[in-house]
């Protein structure tokens, strides 16, 4: 497969952007008046934002940019390593992570990941995922089986997003509000099924201090949030910033945001 090279536009600068996923609809057919929200193992209802979904076709062309022009996907251990043992990372690097493990991932995002052989990392949470594979729907987001979700492995790595903590009451998530021992318990149930280790995704982009310290004190080496921007040697570990690949978000767009 040949690579196209385009004229980058950032001066080159160790760190990444990590770019965030949840989603991945086809353009034919959509209509946001159907849908109808998540559809989860965990008795619990929510509705995905609608920026929160990107094309297919549009992320077709994203990932073709990033090959294209030379881009290393990154592995989490790579990101570690960054911050940890003073490794470096290639100049062009971006971190690949889709959150909540939804069946759209599979059906669309997975054969495009594979084709570029790229590596990506897919945010658990575990009480959400099936324990039988439900049939893929427009109008509802409908999580994966947990044996869908591990079919995926020579292209994924799965982390920490909680067992039974995505979930909100008002403007705050449960793992903002939970105790301490409560907030410890379901890490470590998601943290015994998931692959890597010692990586997590705050629910929602939302944290406090303290939930800092508890996964500090719970081994966590790396946690990203839902705050645009670079990651460099500066940037607190447990804040690592990500990119939300929005619905309206063009090729141009995409690529301003990761080339500034």
């Amino acid at each position: 497969m040949r690579r196209r090279r385009y004229k980058l536009r950032r001066t080159a600068m160790n760190g990444f952007h990590a770019l965030m996923y949840h989603e991945i609809i086809d353009r034919e057919g959509y209509n946001r008046e159907q849908y109808k929200g998540i559809k989860v193992q965990q008795a619990y209802h929510d509705i995905l934002p609608e920026d929160l979904f990107c094309f297919k076709d549009e992320f077709e062309k994203q990932m073709a940019y990033l090959y294209d022009s030379g881009y290393t996907t990154l592995t989490t251990e790579q990101v570690i390593d960054f911050y940890y043992n003073n490794k470096s990372i290639p100049d062009k690097s971006v971190l690949l992570t889709f959150d909540d493990a939804y069946k759209s991932v599979l059906l669309k995002a997975y054969p495009i990941l594979k084709k570029y052989n790229f590596h990506s990392v897919c945010f658990v949470v575990l009480g959400w995922l099936f324990d039988e594979a439900q049939e893929y729907r427009k109008d509802y987001s409908v999580c994966m089986s947990k044996a869908e979700l591990l079919s995926m492995k020579d292209v994924f790595e799965y982390g920490n997003h909680t067992n039974l903590l995505h979930t909100r009451k008002g403007m705050k998530s449960d793992f903002q509000t939970e105790d301490k021992d409560i907030i410890l318990a379901d890490l470590s149930t998601c943290e015994a099924f998931v692959s890597t280790k010692k990586i997590f995704a705050y629910p929602f982009g939302l944290y406090t201090k303290e939930n800092m310290d508890w996964l500090k004190e719970f081994g966590t080496l790396v946690a990203f949030t839902s705050s645009a921007g670079f990651n460099t040697k500066e940037t607190n570990p447990l804040e690592l910033h990500r990119n939300a690949c929005r619905l309206q978000y063009s090729i141009d767009d995409f690529i301003t945001m990761i080339e500034v």
